[in-house]
């Protein structure tokens, strides 16, 4: 396990960059498009059917978004099952929501931190927790409905991929060949040693190097650049001639791994209309600030910071700006006593009144 955070430790730390399994959803869907691409005539039947197989509509409403060409939002999520022997649905510790506009030919990578402070849409009460519980509490269904309460946009499809298809999608292209930047031993990934300078790497060694980040002197920053290194270097080896005659091995584990409710029908849409806005991908995240409450870490993202990431993200899907009345800025108008520095948030849970909430539907 890793080590417990406290209050102290918390103040020392950098900021937050993102989770570093964040480009292993972007990698599945790259993977995708050029099977779907290069290989259109050969694989096009075995393609169709490894996404048919990752079809799962889990109870959320089916929109034609896609097939009218217009603003779209898929929400990314990568649990923390798969690998270290979990084999349980685990927490969602990535949590981004893309948006894909065709006509600006832009898209958006707007990233959640896992513990940021979130009402659980569904959940028993609508309970109060870090939002990466969603996932595990209710499935994609309940991870889609918290977001959009959260930041009251329109979250139309959704991706989920666990820990474990990284390691397995190395070995299926034969390994890796990475240039690591320092020596170090990681006690939290296996106890795995890495040498600096460049080696090949097996899946095995490539998930602990990419999970590693207590070593990092850069932290959680330096653990997305190694992140980067390796999707890549999976993206060089599966771009070759050989993987011509694998490409099965990469299919039946996306298969296995992956699921989404997007259909072939929509991917191949987006692969076709939406393609320009790939060349324009921009990042952002939700800023929160640390908190310790009922003796666990958790980010609270301010009213401001909601409301600035909420009108962004409409504006993205063509959508007029609205000022968010929820669960989450209700809190902090009952806390204005969290100044962000002593990391105490005075928790009130108070009768928020869910009929005011205003509610948003895709246009």
């Amino acid at each position: 396990m890793e080590e417990t955070d406290t209050p102290s430790r918390m103040a020392q730390r950098p900021p937050k960059k993102g989770h570093p399994f964040t480009k292993i959803l972007l990698l599945i869907i790259s993977i995708i498009l050029i099977l779907s691409g290069i290989f259109i005539v050969k694989f096009y039947h075995d393609t169709g059917k490894t996404i048919k197989g990752m079809y799962a509509k889990d109870g959320i409403p089916t929109t034609t978004t896609i097939q009218q060409h217009k603003p779209v939002s898929i929400l990314l999520l990568g649990a923390d099952t798969g690998a270290a022997g979990r084999t349980y649905r685990g927490n969602s510790d990535t949590i981004i929501l893309a948006t894909i506009n065709p006509d600006t030919k832009k898209m958006t990578l707007n990233s959640i931190p896992r513990d940021t402070l979130a009402e659980l849409s569904g959940s028993q009460n609508n309970a109060m927790e870090k939002i990466n519980a969603a996932y595990d509490l209710g499935g994609s269904k309940m991870a889609v409905n918290s977001v959009q309460h959260l930041l009251n946009v329109p979250v139309s499809y959704y991706m989920t991929i666990n820990m474990g298809a990284l390691q397995t999608l190395v070995d299926d292209v034969g390994g890796i060949d990475v240039n690591i930047p320092f020596s170090f031993t990681s006690v939290w990934t296996g106890g795995q040693k890495f040498k600096k300078g460049m080696h090949h790497l097996n899946g095995e060694q490539a998930l602990a190097y990419t999970r590693m980040r207590h070593e990092d002197p850069r932290g959680d920053y330096g653990r997305q650049i190694r992140q980067q290194q390796v999707i890549r270097a999976i993206l060089k080896k599966a771009a070759t001639p050989k993987m011509l005659f694998d490409y099965d091995k990469v299919l039946k584990d996306l298969e296995k791994n992956v699921r989404t409710n997007l259909t072939f029908a929509q991917i191949k849409t987006l692969a076709l209309h939406y393609r320009g806005a790939t060349a324009d991908i921009k990042s952002d995240q939700l800023q929160g600030q640390d908190a310790w409450i009922t003796g666990s870490s958790y980010q609270v993202a301010s009213t401001k910071e909601l409301n600035r990431l909420s009108k962004k993200i409409r504006k993205e899907l063509g959508l007029s700006a609205t000022t968010l009345s929820n669960a989450e800025t209700y809190q902090n108008s009952m806390n204005p006593t969290f100044d962000g520095v002593s990391n105490q948030y005075f928790y009130i849970y108070g009768n928020y009144n869910h009929t005011a909430e205003t509610q948003t539907t895709e246009k």
